[in-house]
This record gives structure tokens, C-alpha cells and sequence, in this order.
């Protein structure tokens, strides 16, 4: 019988180690313009998203949305929007990415809460769909397809 590895790696898919956090949460490198940063990995958030205190860490250009980002205990924020910028997860690349850009503060305070460190931003659900993710929890290991 194949293992899911090596039934992906024939299927073209990249292998992108997870790390699970403190607060049940999986923890992701990615590089956003050609800058590391770290990112949790979030099914239930549709679009991917950097903090407002990292526009200018990524390089990125903001403009003025109408829409208004609700996560979990917060609703109604503000936010912008960044387009077309490049995102890299391992060997996974896209460019032209849309970015919602908002204030990360009670995400960050609730991960320093729990002995976790802050992260930059959420890697979502547009980004997953595009790359056809597959998660596997039990070997903490996210494939995206090339």
C-alpha cells in the first residue's frame, strides 16, 4: 500500500512541514515578496492576511477597502487590500496574490497568552484552494500541488 507521501509526491504535490502550536493552531513559514515570515495556517479564514504592522515588512501596497474583516471574538475591522504580491510556501509560488491587510493585535494576544509567538499573518482558505491542499494532521505535514 502507497503512503499519502509518496501517492502526493507522484501527483507533483510539495511537502511543507507544519508546526503545531500551543494553542492547537499549525504554524507555517512562508515568504510574501521574497520576505520569511510565519503564518497559521487557517481552513476557516477565506482569505489569506498580514497584519496592518507589516505592510512595509513585506513590501506591499495598500489600498482602501469597503470590506470589513470578523474573526474570531472581533467584528467589524478595518481593513486594506494588497494586490498582486507573491507568495512562496516551500516550493509552492503565486503570484498576483490578493492579501487582506488588518490589526493582528487579539490574534497575537491570544497566541502570547498561550506561550506561542505572534505571527505575521493567516495563510486562508483562497490560497488552499488554489494550491489543492491536502493536511495531514497526523504527520503535522501540509502538500500543495506544483
Amino acid at each position: 500500500m502507497k503512503t499519502l507521501k509518496k501517492f502526493l509526491k507522484y501527483k507533483k504535490y510539495v511537502r511543507i512541514p507544519l508546526l503545531l502550536t500551543e494553542t492547537n493552531h499549525f504554524e507555517i513559514s512562508a515568504m510574501i515578496n521574497g520576505i520569511s515570515g510565519r503564518f497559521i495556517l487557517d481552513t476557516g479564514a477565506s482569505s489569506t492576511c498580514v497584519g496592518m504592522d507589516k505592510i512595509e515588512h513585506f513590501n506591499m501596497i495598500s489600498e482602501v477597502t469597503d470590506i470589513k474583516a470578523a474573526g474570531a471574538g472581533a467584528t467589524e475591522m478595518e481593513t486594506l487590500i494588497s494586490t498582486k504580491n507573491k507568495i512562496q510556501i516551500g516550493d509552492w509560488t503565486k503570484k498576483k496574490q490578493k492579501i487582506v491587510l488588518f490589526d493582528l493585535i487579539h490574534v497575537n494576544q491570544a497566541l502570547t497568552s498561550h506561550n506561542s509567538l505572534p505571527v505575521d499573518g493567516i495563510i486562508g482558505a483562497d490560497v488552499l484552494k488554489k494550491a489543492k491542499a491536502v493536511i495531514d494532521y497526523d504527520k503535522k505535514s501540509l502538500y500543495l500541488k506544483k
